[in-house]
Formats: structure tokens, sequence, C-alpha cells
């Protein structure tokens, strides 16, 4: 059952952003250098489009959709690592894409991590560009990608 979120499930969905960046193996200092941008507040799920997958009452995945006018961007993509690869992903980002639509968002912008995007670009989004994410003298790029809800 996808929802939309409550500002109540604000820790568990920080809780999620965390551990799915974790899943990825990167080193704890960056997770921590990260903290903030994977931090869900009550107030961010008040002022955007926040909704969770829950199943047997456990949230096992969520989305945010930031909306300005015809343009949207998915700022949090999330599942447990355990739902990785399950297909909920998909449904998630399926869901947002109709949620887009019905907000008549003509595009949805991604800032993916580099290990999403590859799911972003199967289910039709395509790369629009990059962005610098250097990190402790590593050079990292971030791809920036886009997909026209239907």
């Amino acid at each position: 059952m996808i929802r939309p979120a409550s500002a109540d499930d604000a820790s568990v969905l920080t809780g999620i952003a965390h551990d799915a960046k974790r899943h990825w193996g990167y080193p704890e200092h960056w997770i921590k250098h990260w903290e903030s941008d994977l931090t869900i507040s009550p107030d961010f799920i008040r002022d955007n489009h926040v909704y969770v997958a829950e199943e047997d009452g456990e949230i096992q995945g969520f989305y945010a959709l930031s909306v300005a006018g015809s343009k949207a961007e998915l700022e949090h993509m999330w599942v447990t690592p355990d739902r990785i690869g399950t297909g909920l992903g998909k449904d998630l980002f399926l869901d947002a894409m109709e949620r887009a639509a019905a907000l008549n968002v003509g595009a949805v912008e991604i800032v993916a991590d580099p290990n999403a995007a590859g799911f972003y670009q199967h289910m039709g989004a395509t790369q629009i560009g990059e962005t610098d994410a250097s990190l402790d003298g590593q050079s990292r790029t971030l791809p920036r990608l886009k997909i026209e809800p239907k």
C-alpha cells in the first residue's frame, strides 16, 4: 500500500534513507557528510509530496517529489535494503510518475546516486547532465536525469 507520509513518519524515513545509502558500501564518514541530505524532517513532509510504501504496518520505502510549477524534482526515493531488487522501487517510481502527471508536471528531474542511475534509466529517464559531488579529494559526479511523466 502506498499512502501519504505523515510528520510522525519522519524518523523512520530518515532511517531508511541512511540504511539504503549504507547498502552501497560508502564509508561511514561519507554517510555522516550526507546526513542533512538524508534527513527527512516533519517540515519537509509537510511542504512536499512524500509517499510511503507500507506492508504489514511497516514502512518499506518512500519517495518525495518537490513540485514547482510544471517541473518537479524526485528528491528522495529509498527502499529498505532487504527490499532492493524486489520491485518495490519500481512500484514507488510508477506511483511518483502518476502523481506528477496528475499535478500537470511536464518533467521530473533526478540527481541520482551512481548505483541507482541504471534503475532510473531502465524506467525511462535520460541523462541530461552531471552534478559534481567530489568528496575526500575524489572526483565524483552524480548523473542528472529527466523523465516526462505519462
